[in-house]
């Protein structure tokens, strides 16, 4: 497996967000799976450059380097077919669209989609509150715009 520090800054990534706080317990496991399939994972028979780790205990994440290989639609599917059953293999929902995560006072919090509104009129989080942008496209946009205030995101029209 590779280092997210050893990809290009073009790596698409692909961020899942988990319905539910997954258990410090768990993580070394789960990251062991992602390990051994980022290490596996091919597009038409070529080893891809990937990198996949758990963050903030919410987050799946998937990198790949497409300088050298670029990742093809069976991979693609490979890689959602491995996320499916390590989802269900321990419980939780890696494809929920409609929860949303945020830092309030340097803790990681997840509502959906219907709560933001009424958060927000009640002032628990405003446009200045950094919520996790899951659409960053690739390493770059992940380092630098992951975490985004919420005034100056797409996530904004949700309140």
């Amino acid at each position: 497996m590779t280092d997210l520090i050893a990809l290009d800054e073009s790596s698409k990534v692909w961020v899942y967000h988990c319905s539910d706080i997954i258990p410090d317990e768990k993580i070394p496991e789960m990251k062991k799976y992602i390990f051994n399939f980022v290490s596996q994972w091919v597009s038409h028979n070529q080893a891809l450059k990937a990198y996949g780790n758990i963050f903030h205990n919410r987050f799946l994440c998937l990198f790949v380097d497409e300088t050298q290989a670029g990742a093809s639609g069976c991979s693609i599917d490979s890689s959602v077919r491995f996320i499916k059953n390590l989802g269900e293999h321990y419980k939780v929902d890696f494809f929920d669209r409609m929860i949303f995560s945020y830092i309030k006072n340097d803790e990681v919090h997840t509502a959906r989609r219907l709560e933001l509104k009424s958060l927000y009129d009640n002032g628990n989080i405003n446009d200045q509150t950094l919520f996790f942008n899951p659409l960053v496209k690739n390493k770059g946009e992940f380092i630098d715009h992951w975490l985004v205030p919420l005034g100056d995101s797409w996530m904004k029209r949700m309140v």
